[in-house]
């Protein structure tokens, strides 16, 4: 072997032993190209060969809205205080909504993506963060909706009253977002193994919006609760950066700055936990799916 081979340097090297707590946050940014292509992928494929085509990002918080409406605040009287209940509902599955779609979106990573982990490589994460960053431009096209709205009922006088604190909007998607992230590798990596967990996420999702304050303030679970319930929904994080967001809206619920960061610090750790879990099954789920 001459001088100039010996001085040769990889670029990359694939190994299947890594440090448990590399995260390859470098190797990231090096196929950013590759993330940035997936996201296209994602928001020009998705609703390509569909009859309503995009309008399905209006119809679903809509519909839903008006059905939280009629049956939680008609039928079970459930009090908004000086916001209109459609409009209070609307906030709540709008900042949800994003969370939810990227947990059930990344939840089946591995399964859905096997034929071309099998072939190529690049870094497994690329593809849930793609998903993440492709359900920004849905997440967009909803907080518009919901913006025109609070314009109409805001001449109606029942929109209630914009925070300054609305300026950590970007804050409370991010941990929207990593929450949604985190937990959806981690779901994703243990599918590989027990395939029935994928049945399980959509019930599991629809549980967690009930338990997320989504169509209620946190104040009535307090009232009408007793505490060994209530704390279900008072330390969920969730229900916490909802309860927060329509604080900045509204100025109309429980709102603490201290609680965001907790929150925050929160969804770092669980994005950072299900980056490890995922970092491992990698290596060698192919031999599972």
């Amino acid at each position: 072997m001459d001088k100039s081979q010996k001085n040769n340097t990889w670029l990359f090297e694939i190994s299947s032993k890594s440090n448990l707590l590399d995260f390859k946050f470098k190797e990231i940014w090096q196929y950013r190209d590759l993330l940035l292509l997936f996201v296209r992928r994602d928001v020009v494929t998705l609703y390509k060969q569909t009859v309503l085509g995009p309008l399905w990002y209006l119809i679903q918080p809509l519909l839903t809205s008006v059905i939280f409406t009629l049956v939680f605040n008609g039928i079970a009287d459930i009090n908004t205080g000086n916001v209109n209940a459609f409009l209070f509902n609307l906030a709540g599955i709008t900042i949800w909504n994003y969370f939810a779609e990227c947990l059930k979106a990344t939840s089946d990573t591995f399964k859905k993506n096997e034929n071309i982990f099998g072939k190529v490589y690049f870094p497994r994460v690329i593809m849930p963060l793609s998903i993440t960053v492709s359900n920004l431009l849905k997440f967009g096209i909803q907080i518009l909706i919901f913006i025109a709205f609070y314009i109409f009922f805001a001449f109606r006088g029942d929109a209630g009253t914009v925070s300054i604190y609305l300026v950590l909007l970007p804050l409370i998607v991010l941990i929207m977002g990593l929450l949604g992230l985190g937990l959806g590798m981690i779901i994703s990596s243990m599918v590989t193994k027990y395939r029935d967990l994928t049945f399980l996420v959509q019930f599991g999702i629809q549980l967690m919006m009930y338990v997320s304050a989504v169509m209620y303030p946190i104040a009535i679970v307090k009232d009408k609760l007793p505490s060994y319930v209530s704390w279900i929904v008072e330390y969920n994080p969730l229900a916490r950066v909802i309860e927060s967001f329509r604080f900045m809206v509204f100025q109309e619920g429980e709102f603490s700055l201290q609680y965001i960061f907790i929150t925050l610090g929160i969804s770092v750790i669980i994005f950072l936990f299900g980056l490890i879990i995922f970092n491992k099954t990698e290596r060698n789920f192919i031999d599972t799916v």
